[in-house]
C-alpha cells in the first residue's frame, strides 16, 4: 500500500511538472514549426493544377526537402526523437496505394509528412487557416459531405491517380475509416482496393511504456495531445511490409481483397481480426437522449446485415417501404423459413443468426427487425426511428400503442427491458389511458431527457435468492435479443465462428 501511494505521489508530481514546463515549449515550438511551413507550402501550391501533375522543377524539390525538414523538427520538438523504419518503402510505379493500419490517433499524420503521400480529406480541410495550405501542398484527395455523389467521384479519383503509373505521388490510405485503441483491426472500408492495383501495407506501432498514444473518444483530442508533448521520449515505428499484389479473383472483389490485405496485416502487428465496421463503430458513439447501452446485440446484428448486403442502397424511402411491408403483416409471427423468404435471403448460417436475435419460442416479429435495420441505417436519428416503430405498432383509430407494444419499440431500439417499461408506461400514460401515442412519448422526452439511464438501470437482472435445485427452464437465457445480457443462440460456438 506504501509503494503504491509512493508511486501515485510521483506520478502526480512528474506530470504536474511536466504541464507547466515541458507541455506548453512542445506545445508553442510546434505551432511556430506549423506557421514556418506554411510559406513554403503556399508558393509551391500557387498556380498549380489540381488535375495534373508537373514536372518537378528545381525550386518545388528544394521547398518539398525544406517541409519535410520542418515537419520532422515539428515532431522532434514533440517527444518523436527518431522514426524508426523497416522495410522498403515501394516506388509509386510499384505500389500506388499505401494502407496503414492501425489508426490510432492524429499522431498517425508522421508518415504522412515523412513520405509527402497524398491522403483522403474532407473537403472542408482545404479551408482551415494555415493547415488548409499544408494539406494541399500533398495533393489529398478531397471528400465533400455536401455532395451526395461524393463517394463515387473520390473512388473515381482514387482510381484514376492509382492508374497513372506513378504519375502522381502515392496514396497514402487508412481502411479502417476511423480511430481505434490498436487491440484488433476492424474491417477495412473497400475504397483503397476498388482500383485493383498493387498495394502496400504499412504498420505503425508506438511502443511507448507510460502513454498508450490513441485518440479514441474515451482519451479526448486534447488528453492524448496533453500526456503525449508531456511524455519525454515517445517511439513509433513504421513498417513496410512487401507490396501485395492482388490476383484476377481479387481485382473483381475489392471485399476479399481488403480482406487478404488485413489479415496480413494483422498476423504481422499480432493482432486479432473483428469483423465490425467504421459504421459499427458510429453506431456505438452515438450520443444523445435516445442512445444504445454498452452491451447490445445490434452492433452483432450490424454485422450480420452488412455481411449480407442488407444495408446496401438502403435509404429512408426504402425504410419507410419496410416499415410499410412489416405493418401489413398484422403482427404475424414469421419462423425461420418464412423470415428467410420475407428478406429474399437463401436459408444461410447468417440469416439464422439474425433470427435468432429476434425469435421467440421459435417465431418473430418482422417489425422488429425493421426498427433494428432502422437503428443500424440511422445511427443519429433515433427519434425518426423511434416514429417510424410507432408508426408499425399502432391502432389505426387514434394512433396509440399500448405497453405490451412501447416494450419491444424500445427494447428493439434502445435495449430497455420489460421491467423497466412497465414503469417508463406509467410515467408517460399520465391520464391512465392505457394506451399512448408518439406525441406523448415526445412530450415525456421533453421533460425527461436522460430517461435511458435511468431506466436502464431498472433493467439490470434482479438478483435472486439462491436455491438448492434449479429447474432447466429457470437456467435458460432470455430470448429476443435488444436486452444487454442476450447472447445470439450458442455463445461458444458464436464466439469461436467470429475467432
Amino acid at each position: 500500500s506504501e509503494i503504491n501511494w509512493c508511486t501515485i505521489e510521483t506520478c502526480l508530481v512528474y506530470w504536474s511538472l511536466m504541464t507547466v514546463t515541458l507541455f506548453p515549449v512542445r506545445l508553442l515550438f510546434a505551432a511556430f514549426m506549423m506557421l514556418l511551413a506554411w510559406p513554403f507550402a503556399f508558393v509551391a501550391t500557387v498556380g498549380r493544377s489540381e488535375d495534373a501533375v508537373e514536372p518537378l522543377s528545381w525550386w518545388r524539390w528544394l521547398v518539398d526537402l525544406v517541409l519535410k525538414a520542418i515537419m520532422r523538427a515539428m515532431w522532434f520538438s514533440g517527444g518523436f526523437h527518431w522514426v524508426r523504419v523497416k522495410g522498403r518503402p515501394a516506388l509509386p510505379s510499384e505500389a500506388p496505394i499505401l494502407t496503414m493500419a492501425p489508426h490510432s490517433s492524429y499522431f498517425d499524420a508522421i508518415p504522412v509528412t515523412v513520405t509527402m503521400a497524398s491522403i483522403v480529406m474532407k473537403a472542408e480541410s482545404k479551408d482551415i487557416p494555415v493547415w488548409g495550405t499544408l494539406i494541399k501542398f500533398i495533393r489529398p484527395v478531397f471528400v465533400s459531405r455536401s455532395d451526395q455523389d461524393s463517394r463515387r467521384k473520390t473512388v473515381e479519383e482514387i482510381k484514376r491517380r492509382a492508374c497513372s503509373d506513378g504519375e502522381w505521388p502515392q496514396i497514402m490510405i487508412f481502411p479502417e475509416g476511423t480511430c481505434t485503441n490498436r487491440s484488433c483491426l476492424i474491417a477495412f472500408k473497400p475504397g483503397a482496393f476498388i482500383p485493383g492495383v498493387p498495394v502496400q501495407p504499412v504498420l505503425l506501432r508506438y511502443p511507448n511504456e507510460m502513454v498508450r498514444i490513441n485518440s479514441t473518444p474515451k482519451q479526448g483530442v486534447f488528453k492524448i495531445l496533453w500526456l503525449t508533448l508531456c511524455q519525454l521520449h515517445n517511439s513509433v515505428e513504421i513498417e513496410y511490409l512487401p507490396t501485395y499484389t492482388p490476383s484476377e479473383e481479387e481485382k473483381k472483389d475489392p471485399a476479399l481483397f481488403a480482406k487478404n490485405v488485413r489479415r496480413i496485416m494483422a498476423k504481422a502487428l499480432g493482432l486479432r481480426i473483428i469483423d465490425y465496421s467504421f459504421e459499427d463503430c458510429q453506431l456505438a458513439m452515438a450520443k444523445g437522449p435516445l442512445r444504445l447501452p454498452k452491451h447490445t446485440c445490434l452492433l452483432e446484428f450490424a454485422r450480420l446485415v452488412r455481411h449480407l448486403g442488407l444495408k446496401a442502397g438502403v435509404t429512408d424511402e426504402v425504410l419507410h417501404e419496410e416499415a410499410s411491408r412489416a405493418r401489413e403483416l398484422c403482427g404475424s409471427r414469421l419462423d425461420v423459413e418464412g423470415f428467410s423468404q420475407y428478406l429474399n435471403q437463401p436459408m444461410t448460417e447468417a440469416v439464422q443468426d439474425i433470427f435468432s436475435l429476434f425469435e421467440e419460442h421459435g417465431k418473430m416479429d418482422v417489425r422488429e427487425y425493421v426498427i433494428a435495420l432502422c437503428v443500424v441505417c440511422r445511427p443519429f436519428r433515433y427519434l425518426e426511428t423511434i416514429k417510424l416503430a410507432f408508426r408499425m405498432f399502432e391502432a389505426q383509430e387514434d394512433g396509440a400503442v399500448v405497453e405490451d407494444e412501447l416494450a419491444v419499440i424500445l427494447k428493439t431500439a434502445l435495449g430497455i427491458g420489460d421491467f423497466a417499461v412497465c414503469y417508463l408506461f406509467r410515467a408517460i400514460d399520465c391520464q391512465d389511458k392505457g394506451k399512448i401515442t408518439f406525441d406523448d412519448f415526445c412530450r415525456f422526452l421533453e421533460d425527461c431527457p436522460d430517461f435511458v439511464e435511468q431506466y436502464h438501470c431498472l433493467s439490470e437482472p434482479i438478483p435472486q435468492p439462491s436455491r438448492e435445485s434449479t429447474s432447466p427452464s429457470e437456467s435458460q437465457p432470455s430470448t429476443n435479443g435488444f436486452c444487454a445480457d442476450f447472447s445470439p443462440r450458442d455463445p461458444s460456438a458464436h464466439s469461436k465462428k467470429q475467432n
